[in-house]
């Protein structure tokens, strides 16, 4: 593996590539320590390193950010605007005949949905910025921080912060994509990649303070056994064969290929799980903006929110989120993938599944195939979503714990395919592969 490397990094065209990367890499991981203009840099820090840090309804933002988020710095947002205007635009083609005419008229109409989801990334960050600064000002960002975060309350600096923090999304935006056009990977998932890995080091070595030796192995193994099995799923799918009937074009014969059909296990990524969370996290921020004043009973069913909603390691939260794991990940395969669409190109072009007749009877075997196959899929994110809620019943390891949950289907994920860009840049120029 280090000697394929080495090859990489001897081809001059890939090296360009891979440095490149790297250092876009390392100016988003800079960004992620300097402070917003108006921040009391040193009283957040004195918060953090106390562990007064906030609860689970920004911890997956606090995630995508590289922790940047509790820090209020220049790249406090990170990804995540973007990734929710990505989702967004993709499910306004089901609701906009607009958009989906644009999806279908190639690369012209979908430079135009990139283009709005540009647009909607700013407004979104502009909103969450907003957000963010209200939080942080009223003390429930770190609610058990008693220092000032934002000393200076004054109208111009908060408009400044806001300012400050929506550039931020958009620097961050335009990188990813310079790291799509002029680098090795999705420039995108490897910002993401990026934040999550950060937070490993400092995550292992609190279970090791917090928890002692023994427990800091039992989580390498853990981790192990899950990375293993994310990589057997992932690259796990059903290939439905397809034949392609010889066809005459003026005096040249065409056709009488045969090809398949990749379904993988889990069509869905990591969408199900983010809408999940993100379900999940709206009745604790409901019942943070309906707290009783001082003196005044709690309400009954914000205490019942506080009871069972917000913390994950409550039977009915964990139920819950299982179940709309599995819903939504229905959901996104119906929306990302039409077998009527796929039975149309095929039956163009002369193709069909052998044994299936071409035209309905191919759609409805497609739709067949895939409600059988996004079940083992739902399950399996399901379970590889609960794994740091179970890891906070028996080992109280959840704010520490790395291996589990969106970060580990994203790490994966992205490495997986990283890697393959570059074996088949390798490849391209006659070399052996990154993997043997």
């Amino acid at each position: 593996m280090l000697s394929a490397f080495g090859r990489a990094f001897r081809t001059p065209d890939l090296r360009r590539k891979l440095l490149f990367t790297l250092g876009i890499i390392t100016i988003f991981r800079l960004g992620a320590f300097i402070p917003s203009p108006g921040v009391n840099y040193q009283n957040v820090q004195q918060c953090l390193q106390n562990g007064q840090t906030t609860g689970g309804i920004y911890q997956l933002v606090n995630l995508f950010s590289g922790g940047a988020l509790l820090q209020v710095s220049v790249f406090a947002l990170g990804i995540m605007p973007y990734i929710t205007a990505s989702i967004i635009v993709q499910l306004l083609r089901v609701v906009i005949p607009r958009f989906q005419q644009l999806y279908e008229e190639g690369a012209s109409g979908q430079s135009k949905l990139t283009q709005y989801t540009r647009y909607l990334t700013i407004a979104l960050g502009l909103l969450n910025a907003t957000t963010l600064v209200s939080l942080a000002r009223s003390g429930q960002l770190l609610p058990n921080c008693q220092l000032p975060i934002i000393p200076d309350d004054s109208i111009i600096t908060t408009i400044l912060i806001i300012i400050t923090l929506t550039a931020g999304t958009g620097l961050i935006m335009w990188m990813g994509e310079l790291v799509t056009e002029k680098g090795v990977g999705n420039g995108m998932s490897l910002l993401i990649f990026t934040s999550i890995v950060s937070s490993f080091p400092g995550s292992l070595g609190a279970i090791w303070t917090s928890q002692g030796p023994g427990t800091f192995f039992m989580v390498l193994v853990i981790g192990l056994l899950t990375v293993a099995a994310v990589v057997f799923v992932e690259q796990s799918q059903r290939r439905i064969p397809v034949q392609y009937a010889k066809r005459m074009i003026g005096r040249r014969t065409v056709g009488g290929t045969s090809t398949y059909i990749p379904i993988k296990v889990n069509m869905a990524g990591v969408v199900p799980v983010i809408f999940a969370s993100s379900m999940l996290y709206l009745p604790g921020l409901i019942s943070q903006f309906n707290q009783p004043k001082s003196g005044e009973p709690i309400a009954p069913w914000v205490e019942w929110i506080n009871n069972n909603l917000v913390r994950g390691d409550q039977p009915i939260y964990m139920v819950l989120y299982f179940s709309m794991i599995v819903f939504f990940t229905y959901f996104y395969v119906a929306i990302t993938f039409n077998p009527e669409e796929v039975s149309d190109n095929m039956k163009k072009y002369g193709g069909f599944i052998p044994g299936i007749r071409a035209g309905k009877p191919t759609a409805d075997y497609l739709q067949y195939v895939l409600s059988r196959i996004t079940l083992p899929g739902a399950i399996y994110l399901a379970f590889v979503a609960l794994i740091p809620l179970v890891a906070l019943v028996l080992i109280n390891a959840n704010q520490n714990f790395p291996f589990g949950g969106t970060s580990i289907l994203i790490m994966v994920g992205v490495g997986l395919e990283t890697v393959k860009q570059i074996d088949a840049q390798l490849q391209q120029r006659h070399y052996e592969g990154l993997l043997r």
